[in-house]
């Protein structure tokens, strides 16, 4: 939908909601999703890949704020699958929230389940995705929440732009996962970033594989940004263009200006770019985005461009190759650019309004600190480990390697079944203090204990987790997702948390809302969640390969005293373990 009319909607929304509440309340909106495989073409390889309905990437959804929606997932492959509404708070219903084995059973092949949930309180861009194995490399899509209410910003738009940041491989990503998991290896890097699934001019084969946008002089444009990779933070900028920033994992923000932005997996960024610039005879603008490094472990050390191309009275529509030279942005920050991702960070801030208020909870019930981080593990008897020093890589929160249980954690946890118990008693301290991110990263390491701990805390508790990282292996920027919950980035730094010192510097007034938080290289940030949402939800890091090594945890919110503070009963087509 163009802005120009999505104004004129919200417009005519407002009126109608005086009038009419109920019948705006009870808007459903449904979706058939199936997945199945189709085969793709990439950097000269033709692969099939797992899709949902045939669409590389996913399909948009479309919603409006207070919405009711209904997703029937059909399982055509010959594989479990599960899907996850990132973002999506899912009040009371978490039997719609998608982590496999965590708030549901998979779906089986040719079996069907309908996700159903209400968007509540929430407008902006998010996204969906698979949520086993590795299947989200190619499951993934935009979902899009129109707000009630005009956007907080006056500048009109002309249009609004989705770019989906995604990895490419070559090989099949489940196969990567499974030799990661049998052989303790590292996994393979991608071969290729993408934009909207399409990799760009940079790589073999992929002239006509490219994002180009047509833009008109003097108009401004609404980038709707998803960083969905499976295992890279990336910087992206425009070439000659400023970027505003209005919103993030959709809570609208303090806008600023920045010449690029980074965006971690799992995170969403709205901007404002607004077409000033004066073209060559080419009309066109580069627009780049490539890793930001934290690692070391090897990685896709390439760059994914597109253009914007600017209208004009003379050029086509359509654009015809070969395209102009590509020289990549000068603004786009470079590899390891710590000090840029750092400010960016140090940008963000809610929008704090009277319409949009900060909640950020300025006193507290309890605390988690929590090491998140690398470990090497000895080799189990009778086993080859491919790893380091032919151990094998795993990774960790409080020392606390996640595995995934054969059966559903909240369906235990509703039904009061005796091995819910197993899954309480997670650390809320580090089993062992350290220097944290002082530790020789290869002489010094543990091994990590094996479980599905989980933190459990009664209704409205207000909740802060410090997420602390660790030089075990290598410190590295962990973007960690929480389920079920927004939370608040009241404080972040380097080095190791001082639990007397730093909370006195946290930012309580208009720290910014997010799902995911990236938490410095060698250093630490402090979230605080009002835990008002019952349910068993997954916290995790959203590098792939760290949930698959097991850098996870749970949170279990109890029910409260009314029944609007309780879990609604399960639907009669939950697939069952």
């Amino acid at each position: 939908m163009g802005s120009f009319y999505h104004q004129i909607f919200v417009t005519l929304v407002l009126l109608l909601s005086i009038f009419l509440p109920c019948s705006l309340s009870s808007t459903t909106r449904r979706f058939e999703f199936n997945v199945k495989w189709k085969n793709v073409k990439r950097l000269c390889n033709t692969r099939p890949i797992l899709t949902v309905n045939g669409e590389y990437p996913g399909p948009t959804i479309s919603v409006h704020e207070g919405d009711n929606v209904e997703v029937k997932v059909t399982n055509r492959v010959d594989m479990n699958t599960t899907l996850h509404w990132h973002g999506i708070r899912q009040l009371r219903t978490g039997w719609a929230d998608g982590p496999a084995y965590v708030t549901q059973c998979p779906i089986g092949t040719g079996k069907s389940y309908t996700y159903r949930f209400t968007v509540v309180n929430q407008r902006g861009t998010l996204w969906w995705h698979a949520h086993l194995s590795w299947q989200r490399s190619t499951v993934n899509g935009a979902f899009i929440i129109y707000p009630r209410m005009p956007y907080p910003f006056s500048v009109p738009i002309q249009e609004e732009i989705p770019i989906t940041f995604g990895e490419w491989f070559n090989s099949d990503v489940m196969a990567i996962e499974k030799d990661m998991m049998l052989t303790g290896v590292g996994p393979n890097a991608s071969d290729a970033y993408t934009i909207n699934g399409l990799p760009g001019p940079l790589y073999n084969c992929s002239l006509k594989d490219t994002f180009i946008k047509t833009v008109e002089h003097g108009k401004t444009y609404l980038l709707r940004i998803i960083n969905a990779a499976l295992n890279d933070e990336l910087f992206f900028a425009v070439a000659d263009h400023t970027l505003t920033v209005v919103e993030i994992d959709a809570v609208y923000t303090k806008p600023f200006t920045t010449k690029a932005i980074m965006i971690a997996p799992g995170q969403t960024t709205n901007v404002l770019l607004t077409a000033n610039q004066k073209p060559d005879s080419t009309g066109m603008f580069v627009l780049a985005a490539r890793p930001y490094l934290t690692s070391i472990f090897p990685f896709d050390n390439s760059t994914t461009i597109g253009f914007l191309k600017y209208k004009t009275t003379n050029s086509k529509e359509t654009v015809e190759l070969p395209l102009p030279s590509y020289t990549l942005p000068s603004n786009l920050p470079a590899l390891q650019d710590t000090e840029f991702a750092t400010e960016f960070a140090n940008k963000l801030r809610s929008l704090g309004s009277p319409q949009y208020p900060c909640k950020v909870p300025r006193k507290v019930h309890k605390q988690v600190i929590t090491t998140i981080g690398l470990n090497l593990q000895d080799c189990p008897p009778n086993k080859t480990c491919k790893g380091f020093r032919n151990q094998r890589f795993l990774a960790s929160m409080n020392n606390q390697s996640f595995i995934r249980p054969p059966i559903s954690i909240l369906e235990c946890h509703y039904k009061n079944l005796s091995m819910a118990n197993l899954f309480s008693n997670f650390p809320e301290k580090p089993p062992v203090p350290f220097n944290y991110t002082g530790v020789n990263p290869l002489t010094e390491n543990m091994n990590a204990e094996f479980g599905s701990k989980l933190v459990v805390v009664p209704y409205g508790t207000r909740l802060e987790i410090v997420l602390q990282d660790t030089n075990f292996l290598n410190p590295e920027n962990h973007p960690i997702h929480v389920h079920g919950h927004n939370f608040f980035i009241v404080g972040r730094g380097f080095g190791n948390f001082d639990a007397e010192k730093d909370p006195l510097h946290y930012n309580l007034v208009d720290p910014p809302e997010r799902n995911t938080v990236a938490v410095p290289i060698g250093g630490w940030a402090a979230i605080r969640i009002h835990a008002d949402n019952p349910g068993v939800w997954f916290i995790h890091c959203h590098l792939e390969e760290h949930t698959t090594w097991g850098l996870a945890m749970g949170l279990v919110v109890q029910e409260g005293k009314n029944p609007s503070q309780c879990l609604i009963p399960p639907p009669d087509d939950l697939p069952p373990c």
